[in-house]
């Protein structure tokens, strides 16, 4: 059985000059063809003259000259058109002198410099013939007008086919430059948010362990904490490299293993009080809402270290049916004056996150003292 696709796409690695040469081939050939040798472009109303060995010249000339329309498109147009003029002058009237359209809607297709230029020398070269054919033949003025029109609309088509193949480069590009632009964005966003959050703990911890020199006993933990968290960042951003590498597979991100409670003790051991809540039991599907629920506690606990450090943090979040909900509060003088917004590309992603998924967020200082991130994540399942 023949395999179509690979003969198609063998073809279409063939040299342009090889794919387009059989166009110029097939005019050659019927040109020779005696049922079509008195059907041919006729201008002028000069008598018809039988080939002799300058037609066989004239023929090549308009033909072969085809297999370069797309590499070379002017010289093509002007090698056809001296062969037309040769074949309109001398009487011979070929088929081939169809292949001037040909020509014409190559080179407005494919003619990238002068274009102008090339058009009119064309229209000067084509004023010229008009003239001497006038002089040796019987046409009315008209006829010559009307065969120039068809000229034009014949390089109006090529034309409309340059500006529809360049509209869709330029949509391909646009394309490509928006997929790119999302793509660092989301790797912005998930080295944010694995970096930040375990930096920020490691330097709190760090800052604690200043002032521990005299229990070495509660030094040592501390010490033993921040080797921990420096761990843990070192997975988290494998993870996040495989992700990013070609060779891995569909790049489906997930929450870390455990869930939320991993993250709750790392803001503990990090010195932070949080009292964690979780009710409901997350759903199997929940597309990408469960790594979404993950970031905004993370976010938000980072804050927390970083705005608030030691005051009373509380973490709630409900596993719904259709959504998630979650809500971190932070109380506490420590973050007075400062509100989630100040933080700026962190919380600006995670309200991008969750609009995408058509959830809502929200981040306000409330009494005030310390602040509240609220947001509501559709999971896409259905009961």
């Amino acid at each position: 059985m023949i395999d179509h696709r690979a003969l198609l796409a063998r073809w279409r690695r063939l040299d342009v000059v090889v794919r387009d040469l059989p166009l110029g081939l097939l005019f050659l050939t019927a040109a020779f063809l005696p049922a079509l040798r008195s059907h041919g472009t006729e201008l002028g109303g000069l008598p018809v003259r039988p080939f002799d060995a300058v037609a066989v010249g004239m023929l090549l000339l308009e033909a072969l000259p085809l297999g370069i329309r797309r590499r070379w498109p002017a010289l093509c147009l002007a090698l056809v058109s001296l062969g037309f003029a040769v074949d309109q002058l001398r009487g011979y009237h070929s088929v081939a002198g169809t292949a001037l359209a040909v020509a014409l809607v190559s080179a407005g297709a494919h003619l990238d410099r002068y274009r102008r230029t090339a058009a009119v020398a064309f229209s000067v070269a084509y004023a010229v013939l008009a003239v001497a054919l006038f002089r040796l033949g019987s046409e009315p003025v008209a006829e010559y007008v009307t065969f120039y029109l068809l000229l034009v609309f014949a390089w109006g088509i090529g034309a409309w086919l340059r500006s529809t193949r360049v509209a869709e480069a330029g949509r391909r590009r646009r394309v490509a430059e928006d997929t790119l632009a999302a793509e660092r964005t989301r790797i912005a966003r998930e080295l944010h948010d694995v970096v930040t959050h375990h930096v920020t703990a490691m330097v709190v911890q760090a800052e604690a362990a200043k002032y521990l020199t005299a229990a070495p006993e509660r030094l040592s933990e501390t010490l033993t904490a921040i080797t921990g968290t420096g761990r843990r960042a070192i997975t988290d951003l494998r993870h996040l490299l495989d992700l990013l590498n070609p060779d891995h597979g569909p790049r489906v991100s997930t929450p870390p293993p455990g869930g939320l409670r991993p993250l709750v003790e790392h803001a503990r051991e990090a010195g932070q009080p949080v009292e964690f809540t979780e009710e409901g039991s997350p759903a199997e599907a929940t597309g990408s809402a469960d790594l979404v629920a993950y970031r905004v506690v993370q976010e938000a606990l980072t804050n927390a270290l970083k705005h608030a450090h030691g005051s009373r943090t509380a973490v709630r979040v409900r596993h719904g049916e259709q959504e998630i909900e979650v809500e971190i509060s932070t109380a506490g003088s420590g973050a007075r004056g400062r509100t989630p917004e100040g933080s700026g590309r962190g919380l600006a992603g995670l309200r991008e996150r969750v609009g995408v998924l058509g959830g809502d967020f929200s981040a306000d200082a409330h009494d005030g003292a310390g602040f509240v991130v609220r947001a509501r994540i559709p999971t896409g399942s259905r009961s």
